[in-house]
């Protein structure tokens, strides 16, 4: 019996890690009578290699140059200069990439070159998975533009001042930084800029490195930022990952209809390719080959297969295969099924299979009690884990540290919040962002909450993550959204707030912008100072002071009565009694970000009035805080704002429906106050508290409608301008959309000018 078990174990062990796998028959690569390779680089239809025969491909985009003056020979796409590094059949190409450089020496820029890829009218697309625009050095922003498949600006910033504080293999903005690209890109152009031309750093960084490449195949090193061959090895090491397909301004459908072009063969399947016009070819199920080849893809015969699914009898069809017992026997064939049992079962059989049955129940048994006990003491140390992963001791140790304690907050359960969020299912996500995902939940109670799920479990993340709790702890006030809870036992932490229904304040601005909406003048003036009593709450009633770090109209969330509450505390900064600025790393969001912060590091109370001064000033034009649609000067909506004043025109940019319901009066106090918020120095702006009683003062006076002003009321035209006209801008012309970012070195320049409008010469 003893040998029988061992039997018995050993097959189920055999079956368990034995792997299935599939003797491919010659597929052919190229048309008959074309070269399928270039050097060490198979070329697969439609693609091919240039030859006297020009049919050897589909069309002339999917050509390729075999330059034999290498050795090996070297596969260029089309007669160009770009080198394919891999190809296959499935719709990938890597190509070689390209590296802008700067070179720098004793403060001065030396040498200086971009990085761009032009794929114009070809069938590819970067893919925008696979591939990040990467930036090396320690001084330096970078930006990449797209200007073909899709127009975007996107960038990122990098800053170090000692090797040692560098960490090989993360790109987290501390000698290197990534950005994402969108899906459908074509052609775009990188580029680089330092701050002070790597002054004081050149010793270990004299260069910086701009280019886009496949991130998978890049690992950051802090030799890059003094390596001299880093631009030529990168070149030749990390490619640029491409999408390929089928070129046509039709669907796979309209395409099926004329045979002549279609470029699918027989036993194929046709997929409409996302990310531009065209689609792609497949084998079916069960069939192998090249798609795009006469004949097509040929049947698999699965019964070659020395380890085959069946038991007995293995019967292949075009497409799949049968398995089957002999005669006498009965069962599905399968081996991992009732495989094949005799009709005339003896009494030994009969026996055995008893015996084996009971021994396998009781070792079945055992096993499964044992796993259980193991997995709930597993279970519990893996919570345990989670809670100090998660920084449960640090959320102990900095709520006691402000007055407070663990019960301040509920702590929910990981199977309570999976069951509210319904597993967490897609219908019910509110909004995605850097920081991960925003579900909506259903407590047991009927209670609607949201609940914010971190995308990762990092350092960072953590400090963040406890930031947010413990200030959230200090705060009791009816315009911030209340934190209910958090759960610390799950692999990344969990905050739960109360839900607020009628979304964001940037959504309801901009998405009826040019017609009459709910945001009339009083309502406007409402929710200004509802959100300006919140901040002027952190600023000084809390407990400790706050400083937001992030304010903005995706941040102003309204409920069910549309009352402002401000949210996401992730990034703000508990100041200590007896300071008054932190220097911390600049964090915020391109556009409302505090020109004075940028530049010195240094947060301060006066840096949320900038922001919210932004937000005034979004509120009152209905535009976006960056819209590359305007002129340069005019990109950010602070210096925009500024500059319409300065030169008497700032009645062509409101909101005409405010325009018709405000007085001149509350318009020209509205536009004083942003104006004061905006200034360049923080020490000229208003406090939150002086902002909030001027918004209550507004927010109090009665409308007063333009023709009913009395003459003598001029006070402050030359502020306004003499237009006729009321409505001299078509609003509807307004439909910048600028991707929100961390710093860029556009905004450098948005800031200067800024500067230059705020103290003239």
């Amino acid at each position: 019996m003893r040998a029988f078990c061992f039997l018995f174990s050993w097959l189920w062990l055999s079956l368990a890690i034995l792997l299935p796998f599939t003797i491919l028959a010659s597929i052919p690569i190229a048309k008959p009578g074309c070269p399928s390779s270039c050097g060490n680089l198979t070329i697969p239809y439609p693609f091919g290699i240039i030859t006297e025969n020009k049919g050897c491909y589909l069309s002339r985009y999917y050509s390729i140059t075999c330059n034999t003056s290498f050795n090996p020979p070297k596969p260029f796409l089309a007669g160009g200069n770009l080198m394919v590094m891999d190809l296959n059949i499935t719709g990938e190409m890597r190509i070689t990439n390209s590296v802008g450089r700067n070179y720098f020496q004793d403060g001065e820029l030396l040498t200086y070159s971009k990085a761009a890829i032009n794929l114009n009218y070809f069938p590819y697309i970067i893919s925008e998975t696979a591939n990040k625009l990467t930036l090396i050095g320690c001084d330096d922003y970078a930006y990449i533009y797209g200007t073909w498949g899709r127009t975007f600006t996107a960038g990122c910033m990098s800053k170090c001042s000692q090797p040692e504080d560098i960490v090989n293999g993360e790109c987290s903005g501390i000698g290197c930084c990534q950005t994402s690209i969108p899906k459908g890109l074509k052609n775009f152009y990188a580029d680089a800029s330092s701050f002070s031309n790597h002054t004081n750093i050149s010793d270990f960084n004299p260069y910086s490195y701009t280019f886009l490449a496949e991130q998978d195949k890049f690992i950051f090193n802090v030799n890059d930022l003094s390596d001299p061959t880093f631009k030529n090895r990168t070149k030749k090491d990390v490619p640029i990952l491409l999408e390929w397909f089928i070129m046509d301004n039709q669907t796979c459908v309209e395409a099926m209809k004329n045979l002549t072009t279609y470029a699918c063969q027989d036993n194929t399947k046709c997929t409409d390719f996302d990310g531009a016009s065209g689609y792609r070819c497949s084998c079916n199920i069960g069939y192998e080959g090249n798609p795009y080849l006469i004949p097509g893809c040929t049947d698999i015969n699965e019964c070659a297969d020395p380890n085959n699914p069946c038991s007995h009898i293995c019967t292949n069809i075009q497409g799949s295969y049968n398995c089957s017992c002999p005669k006498g026997y009965k069962g599905d064939g399968l081996e991992t099924g009732s495989r094949c049992i005799s009709n005339r079962p003896q009494f030994v059989t009969r026996l055995i299979l008893g015996v084996s049955l009971g021994l396998l129940f009781l070792v079945v048994s055992v096993i499964w009690i044992c796993s259980t006990m193991i997995k709930r003491q597993k279970n519990m140390r893996t919570r345990e884990i989670f809670f100090e992963q998660n920084g449960g001791l640090l959320f102990k140790q900095q709520i006691s540290q402000y007055g407070g304690t663990m019960e301040s907050s509920k702590i929910f359960s990981a199977d309570e919040l999976k069951a509210a969020t319904n597993n967490y299912h897609e219908d019910r996500i509110l909004g995605k962002g850097g920081y991960g995902t925003v579900y909506k939940g259903i407590l047991g109670n009927g209670c609607e909450v949201a609940i914010k799920k971190s995308r990762v479990s990092g350092e960072n993340q953590i400090e963040q993550f406890i930031n947010e709790v413990v200030i959230l702890t200090q705060i009791n006030h009816r315009n911030v959204v209340k934190l209910l809870g958090c759960c610390l036992e799950t692999e990344v932490p969990l905050l739960v707030y109360e839900y607020i229904s009628s979304g964001t304040l940037f959504e309801h601005i901009h998405k009826n912008k040019g017609i009459t909406s709910w945001l009339t003048w009083a309502n406007c003036i409402r929710l200004a100072s509802e959100a300006a009593d919140a901040l002027m709450y952190l600023h000084s009633a809390a407990s400790i002071p706050i400083i937001h770090r992030d304010v903005k109209s995706t941040n102003l969330l309204l409920d069910d009565n549309y009352t402002a509450k401000i949210s996401d505390f992730g990034a703000s900064r508990l100041v200590p009694i007896d300071q008054t600025q932190v220097t911390t790393l600049v964090q915020g969001t391109l556009g409302y970000l505090d020109p004075e912060y940028f530049h010195t590091s240094q947060l301060t109370e006066k840096s949320d009035v900038y922001s919210f001064g932004v937000v005034l000033a979004e509120l009152l034009t209905k535009e976006k805080p960056l819209c590359s649609d305007r002129k340069i000067t005019e990109r950010n909506l602070a210096s925009y704002f500024i500059l319409a004043i300065k030169e008497d025109r700032l009645i062509e940019i409101l909101d005409p429906q405010l325009v018709r319901e405000a007085s001149e009066e509350q318009l020209v106090k509205m536009a004083n106050l942003i104006k004061e918020c905006l200034n360049v120095k923080g020490e000229d702006r208003p406090s939150m508290k002086e902002v909030a009683l001027e918004l209550e003062a507004l927010k109090k006076q009665n409308r007063h409608p333009w023709g009913e002003q009395n003459t003598k009321e001029t006070t402050h035209l030359s502020l306004m301008g003499q237009q006729q006209d009321l409505y001299p801008v078509d609003l509807n012309d307004q439909n910048g959309n600028v991707t929100s970012m961390e710093l860029s070195g556009q905004y450098s320049l948005e800031i200067s000018l800024m500067a230059d409008m705020s103290h003239p010469r």
